[in-house]
């Protein structure tokens, strides 16, 4: 058995649950993946199977050292690779070219889903970490949304590690853990998860089962 997938998110819709309730919902199109490769402990010094997802529509693209790659596993090139950490015995169960498709989630099933967050570019310190800025008083000027004073005392003369400072905000790899699928759709390779997921709108996503499941 597969232990994740690799989707594309498509966009935010919201559905009714049988109360009447209004559930927001990520729309996300789910595999199908194929395994390109297995690595283990012997080998590699770990058990994984990389997976890739959305093939490449003009495979004259795809450099030599990719097209072996694909080759030697008999899989069409793909845009995306990725590796999901298993156990030896799911090792044994993948084999090089299985396909794994939504039908490995059910409804009601906790993932954990790892995306790249939307880039911000250079932003100051109270868009970047929250900052409430200097007050903005009678005789203040230009200074309404700086940072302060970033120094020390002689000891230690300098600026610290850590520190909170403009500077490139977002664009980064994030997982959001325990979110809830509400809905597979086999048919269009589509799940529906509850909540807000990382990412832009066609952005590639990382769905896996989740390692800390929340007590019932």
């Amino acid at each position: 058995m597969a232990l994740g997938l690799i989707g594309k998110k498509l966009g935010m819709s919201q559905i009714f649950d049988e109360h009447g309730n209004v559930i927001p919902v990520t729309v996300i199109k789910a595999g199908p993946c194929y395994v390109v490769q297995k690595k283990s402990t012997e080998k590699e010094g770990y058990n994984a199977v990389q997976i890739g997802f959305d093939e490449v529509i003009k495979v004259q693209r795809v450099n030599k050292p990719e097209t072996g790659h694909f080759k030697k596993a008999d899989v069409a090139p793909t845009k995306v690779l990725k590796e999901i950490k298993v156990t030896p015995e799911d090792l044994a169960s993948n084999d090089v070219g299985s396909i794994y498709s939504v039908d490995i989630f059910e409804p009601g099933d906790i993932v954990d889903i790892t995306g790249t967050s939307k880039g911000k570019g250079f932003a100051g310190v109270m868009k970047r970490h929250g900052f409430h800025g200097a007050p903005a008083s009678h005789g203040a000027h230009e200074a309404f949304r700086h940072g302060g004073s970033i120094g020390q005392n002689m000891t230690p003369g300098r600026v610290m590690k850590g520190k909170k400072m403009p500077g490139h905000m977002g664009s980064k790899r994030v997982t959001i853990q325990n979110l809830k699928i509400i809905d597979v759709r086999s048919d269009v390779n589509l799940l529906l998860i509850e909540g807000a997921i990382p990412g832009p709108t066609t952005g590639y996503v990382l769905i896996k089962q989740a390692v800390k499941k929340p007590a019932k």
